[in-house]
């Protein structure tokens, strides 16, 4: 399968600032964007929203796109529901309320746009990740609720995404888990579940590295002589006072905890579109030095100590779609992406001016445009340029 790519722009960097679709719209198109991820965040939350509302927010939205030649191609979830234990909260009544009032409202408003749906808006609070059977029980109940979300959206034609996250209480966070993630979820109901992979999202994971065997003798011994520990990752392991931790102790803790631990592979941008690209019909776009998730946009000064280069991660996406397939014992994937939506991301602070946000959107469109001047092409026609 050979996809296509198009280039698109999250609103989120209009929140607060040009909130009417007319306008974000027209920014858009005056960067030479035609494809729009529109954010909760930006005036179209149904949690903060009445129904009303938002049936006029879909009706302005498809007025503007007829003007503008612009069309939301995709909604995401924002900063409301991620700051939230969401769709993992330990209270059934929450975790019921987002599944049924927050993010099926949001696939029957993709729905109306013939739009997509990507997400994250769950988490795991320290009790649950230091318990290995209440963790596991709430995965299972994650899936399930995932699966039953795929479920629906696949009823309505809307295809639906998961962002991928970086530490151990956001999954999925690896890239074996995120594996996982999608076979379990398809295997359920056999309906699509997709990942939004991030160029910025592989920072977390290289400070919650499995630690070595050499690390973990280290951490026991200045443990036993009452010394300051090793700066190293060991879950969230505590060794009591008044005994003496063993080797062994430490081995079975992070043998029972392995969800808590990363491998270095899961730090590299690239590998996880090399893997898991063909399974993203999203890939947000922020420029990054490998060091912070900040969600920067592609200027030339930004560009030259970031890590993120558009030929290298077409090529990458390409490689993921020459993977051979799955064997007949494993759990199959969802099919491969059609389509793949290149989404800048680039967040704008408060006390930003709003002509350098604007500016920032354009340099960062025109930058990616030299490298995906059209919207719908193939691939490997990209990759050859």
């Amino acid at each position: 399968m050979i996809p296509r790519i198009h280039l698109a722009v999250d609103n989120c960097f209009a929140s607060k600032r040009w909130t009417e679709p007319r306008e974000w719209m027209q920014i858009a198109h005056d960067a030479g964007i035609t494809c729009i991820e529109a954010s909760a965040d930006n005036e179209s939350d149904p949690l903060y929203n009445t129904p009303d509302s938002l049936q006029t927010w879909l009706d302005n939205v498809q007025s503007a796109s007829a003007q503008t030649r612009v069309k939301v191609v995709n909604l995401y979830s924002g900063h409301g529901t991620y700051a939230t234990l969401g769709l993992a909260h330990t209270d059934t009544r929450i975790r019921d309320h987002i599944q049924h009032n927050w993010l099926e409202p949001m696939i029957h408003s993709a729905a109306a746009l013939g739009a997509g749906l990507g997400f994250f808006c769950h988490a795991f609070p320290q009790s649950v990740l230091a318990d290995p059977e209440r963790y596991a029980a709430a995965v299972v109940d994650l899936y399930t609720r995932l699966s039953d979300l795929a479920s629906v959206a696949e009823r309505e034609s809307v295809t639906i995404s998961i962002e991928q996250m970086y530490s151990p209480h956001q999954i999925p966070w690896t890239i074996s888990g995120s594996q996982e993630l999608l076979k379990s979820i398809y295997f359920r109901h056999f309906s699509q579940l997709y990942l939004t992979l991030d160029t910025g999202h592989q920072i977390g994971q290289r400070r919650h590295l499995q630690p070595s065997q050499s690390d973990i003798e280290a951490y026991v011994a200045a443990i036993n002589r009452g010394k300051h520990p090793p700066s190293i990752w060991f879950g969230l392991f505590s060794p009591e006072a008044d005994e003496t931790l063993t080797v062994d102790a430490l081995n079975t803790y992070i043998h029972e905890h392995p969800y808590l631990f990363a491998q270095p592979i899961d730090g590299d941008l690239y590998a996880w579109l090399r893997t898991l690209g063909c399974y993203s019909p999203i890939i947000h776009l922020q420029q990054t030095d490998g060091t912070a998730s900040a969600h920067r946009p592609f200027t030339e000064t930004n560009n030259r100590t970031g890590i993120v280069k558009p030929p290298d991660v077409l090529r990458a996406i390409w490689e993921s779609y020459q993977q051979p397939t799955e064997s007949e014992t494993e759990l199959p994937f969802p099919l491969q992406c059609d389509d793949i939506y290149l989404t800048l991301e680039i967040f704008s602070g408060t006390a930003e001016h709003p002509s350098q946000i604007l500016s920032n959107i354009r340099e960062s469109a025109a930058y990616w445009r030299q490298f995906i001047p059209q919207d719908g092409l193939p691939l490997d026609q990209l990759i050859s340029y």
